[in-house]
């Protein structure tokens, strides 16, 4: 199987159902940017550093952005394609993750700066690329029950990453530094 195909040469793509589209369409740059938050996550759970039990947690979430992307290259009037589904589940599955990383870290009463060791620094980034992955993908304005399970599942991730952050920090006793305004 050859990796090109000279298909996309022309700056157009084909969506899950046929349809061609141009590389800048938001459907392209919502998947592309879940696809890029797929691979932050890859280098975050990467780092030695990375507890076991949330190691197997960023693995699932991986598996939970696949199908998020597959969902949004899929063209919007569907594909006879079986494709895989996401679920409230696996908002839940966020969801009480997050509990449990929160049981144990001290009360917010700051923001914090992003940063102070590399594993906090991807956490962070992949936050924000999240964020960016859900904006994009609010814009596509689909109403289908998948699509408002998958701008749920991105903004509760964006969530888990930063509590990810905090729990790293706090297991490695790296210090948080806190966002003080000028003012």
């Amino acid at each position: 199987m050859k990796v090109y195909t000279k298909t996309g040469d022309e700056g157009k793509t084909s969506l899950i159902g046929g349809k061609r589209v141009s590389k800048n369409d938001i459907r392209i740059d919502s998947y592309g940017t879940v696809d890029e938050l797929n691979s932050w996550i890859g280098l975050l759970r990467d780092h030695e550093e990375m507890p076991k039990n949330q190691f197997d947690q960023l693995i699932e979430i991986q598996d939970r952005l696949f199908t998020i992307g597959s969902l949004l290259a899929t063209q919007p009037n569907g594909t006879k394609m079986k494709l895989p589904l996401i679920y409230e589940g696996d908002i839940e599955f966020l969801e009480e993750s997050i509990d449990k990383m929160n049981e144990d870290l001290p009360e917010m009463r700051h923001f914090v700066l992003p940063g102070g060791k590399p594993i906090l620094s991807h956490c962070h980034i992949a936050r924000c690329v999240c964020r960016r992955a859900e904006r994009l993908t609010v814009g596509l304005e689909d109403n289908s029950d998948q699509f408002k399970i998958a701008v749920k599942y991105l903004n509760r991730l964006s969530d888990y990453l930063f509590v990810l952050s905090r729990k790293v920090a706090n297991d490695l006793k790296i210090e948080e530094i806190q966002w003080k305004p000028r003012v």
